[in-house]
């Protein structure tokens, strides 16, 4: 299958030039391109690519912008002019950054580690598509340095973007995976394991409190403790699942009700 994406530049130019580079590799599909950061959110959300080109310097607002308006951010490679914003294009997980004019062997080395990536996670236990989503019966294999464990996917209860990792949470531990959230979120049933926002994917039995928070979204309490913020965005999908939503507050409210009986003294 080919690998979808957009190219977000506000240099019509720029735009063309890399369109042009691409030819030569067939692998990749240009679907759309944009001209600025709002028009690029729009056909991002609409046509869900599988990667970005995306500049950063551009009139209004710059590339992590666009990034930071994104529940579910593609793959990005980015193309600039400026070398200074490298180090924060890794902090925000970029595959590549190419600098103009794009060189034709780094634009093919940016490919390859897209196509690298890309395989690795079809492979990973994970990434794999010849099953459906994984249930909560199912298990992951978790390695953290010498540490390894065989986790049961229901006793996790929440996982954490950080970087090109994922922190999973279970019991008292929170060891680090190889393994973006988008790639998680592809393989986890999404009745049980919700993305919260742009960095947390929460297990929804996992969930002791739900309160409204700022600006519209939902502060939720795991057992474990974490707090947990739902996106305007997402708290409108998670009541979407209206009779989900509603049974999950009645059995919150409920065991809320049986651990004060259990608690007050006899």
């Amino acid at each position: 299958m080919p690998i979808t994406a957009i190219i977000i530049d506000d240099e019509r130019l720029a735009r063309n030039e890399l369109k042009k580079l691409l030819e030569q590799h067939t692998e990749i599909q240009i679907i759309d391109e944009a001209s600025g950061v709002d028009e690029g959110v729009e056909k991002i959300e609409l046509a869900r690519p599988d990667l970005i080109f995306l500049d950063i310097q551009m009139p209004g607002k710059t590339g992590f912008d666009l990034l930071g308006e994104l529940e579910k951010a593609p793959k990005v490679i980015f193309t600039t002019a400026f070398d200074e914003f490298a180090l924060k294009a890794f902090e925000v997980n970029a595959l590549d950054y190419l600098l103009k004019p794009i060189d034709p062997n780094r634009l093919s080395d940016a490919i390859q580690k897209l196509q690298t990536e890309i395989a690795l996670e079809q492979a990973s236990i994970l990434g794999s598509s010849t099953r459906g989503p994984l249930t909560e019966a199912d298990q992951v294999f978790v390695k953290d340095g010498e540490k390894c464990w065989f986790v049961k996917l229901a006793e996790i209860r929440l996982f954490e973007s950080v970087g090109n990792y994922a922190k999973v949470y279970f019991s008292t531990h929170k060891p680090l995976i190889l393994k973006s959230l988008n790639a998680l979120e592809d393989r986890l049933d999404e009745h049980v394991f919700f993305r919260a926002n742009r960095k947390h994917i929460i297990n929804l039995h996992w969930i002791e409190k739900i309160e409204p928070y700022f600006n519209g979204g939902l502060l939720v309490e795991l057992k474990g403790g974490e707090k947990i913020e739902i996106s305007r965005r997402q708290t409108v999908k998670f009541k979407g699942f209206s009779s989900n939503y509603e049974s999950l507050l009645r059995w919150i409210e409920s065991m809320q009700d049986l651990f004060q009986r259990r608690s007050q003294p006899q």
